[in-house]
């Protein structure tokens, strides 16, 4: 007992001297770090407290028991942990394995003390994730200087984290803002187009929400999802630049052609039917019109929207426009946004033209698979009909 005692006031003696912790004011330290200790020697804990106390630490928490150390350090939640590698039955090597895998202790600095100069003992420390090491005997002022710069080290650490958090939330925001904004014009946009021939402006909105729930069917993420909703509201744009004498011209069908229609199966000719010969070219020249207007590379969001209006028209057999496109070369979101917006005309009354019933609406899609439309959107088409039919009865036009 004696020897012990003489041991911890030779320790005390010695640290007293050392440089004490003081928190610099560059970064928030702790105000009182907490230290934990793990070794099986209890001379050796003590003589790392005494150490650490003359140092100006007061909180030190500490085990003999190293089947203890986790659960001890899930209760105190320590600053740094002071750790002997070598212990019977349970070493330290298997107490850093075990702290590293618990993601609570993933940043705690872990210090190794041994007596031992083995470099592969130290290599597979460092590999298990050991932050430093301090060599037994210890030296008082080693322990110190060493334990400020690791907490030094960590709080430049933390105060990086976040801020980085702090960064991630200022954009995340700006971003959510952003996108409202540019929702918002988007809406505007395809609104003020639609108003032209459609005094609701619900079309845009119906086919932007058919073609989500296509694209979802076919097993696109999110943010593919919500580009190909907005940019399936653009689809035609391009009526901007029809005069109106063309755009808004009512139809005038006489019973044989109002029965072509409902027969024929070339979509877009039913939507056109009754008009002269010359005014489907003009009308058709929307879709070009609408490719120059969206043409701007530099946003996603434009080029998916671009190649929606410039490609809604194709065909997958190759008999659409404006460009004749056949298959696959048909862009996906050209092909989707096809689909939606042929549905949302047969269901939907228009100047020249009555709405259909659902029923047939669905067999005149059905007609088209594999000619007007690609068979595997359509497919997808079909197989979320109950959720299509709640997107019109919730943004149903009404008179």
């Amino acid at each position: 007992m004696d020897s012990l005692l003489t041991s911890i006031e030779q320790a005390v003696d010695v640290a007293a001297v050392a440089r004490p912790f003081v928190p610099t004011g560059d970064v928030d330290l702790p105000a009182h770090p907490k230290i934990m200790v793990v070794d099986d020697e209890k001379l050796n804990i003590l003589i790392v407290a005494a150490y650490l106390e003359a140092g100006g630490y007061r909180e030190v928490v500490s085990t003999q028991d190293p089947f203890q150390a986790l659960s001890l350090a899930g209760r105190e939640c320590p600053d740094v942990i002071l750790l002997d590698l070598h212990m019977p039955r349970f070493t330290g090597f298997d107490i850093l394995q075990q702290i590293r895998a618990d993601r609570t202790f993933a940043r705690t600095p872990v210090v190794i003390l041994t007596s031992s100069t083995d470099h592969d003992e130290k290599l597979r420390a460092l590999e298990l994730g050991a932050t430093d090491f301090l060599q037994k005997p210890l030296h008082s002022g080693e322990l110190l200087v060493r334990l400020r710069n690791i907490l030094l080290a960590n709080a430049y650490q933390e105060q990086l984290r976040h801020y980085s958090e702090s960064l991630e939330k200022a954009v995340r925001q700006r971003t959510a803002e952003l996108e409202a904004s540019r929702r918002e014009v988007i809406d505007c946009l395809a609104r003020a187009c639609e108003f032209r021939d459609d005094d609701t402006g619900r079309h845009v909105i119906r086919v932007g929400q058919y073609a989500r729930i296509i694209g979802q069917q076919l097993g696109m993420d999110e943010p593919e999802l919500d580009m190909l909703e907005l940019a399936a509201r653009l689809h035609d744009i391009g009526k901007i630049g029809i005069p109106d004498e063309i755009l808004l011209k009512p139809g005038k069908l006489t019973p044989d052609q109002f029965a072509t229609m409902q027969k024929h199966t070339n979509y877009a000719k039913k939507i056109i039917e009754g008009m002269t010969d010359a005014e489907p070219a003009a009308l058709r020249g929307h879709t070009e019109l609408g490719g120059r207007i969206l043409d701007a590379g530099r946003s996603p969001l434009l080029t998916v929207a671009m190649n929606i209006a410039l490609t809604h028209h194709e065909r997958w057999d190759g008999t659409g426009y404006p460009l004749g496109l056949a298959g696959e070369d048909i862009p996906l979101e050209g092909r989707i946004t096809a689909v939606a917006d042929v549905f949302d005309a047969l269901s939907s009354k228009r100047l020249y033209k009555p709405a259909f019933p659902l029923d047939k609406c669905f067999a005149i899609l059905r007609e088209g698979r594999g000619t007007h439309s690609d068979p595997r959107v359509l497919d997808a088409f079909f197989a979320r009909r109950d959720e299509i039919v709640q997107i019109q009865i919730s943004h149903v036009d009404l008179d």
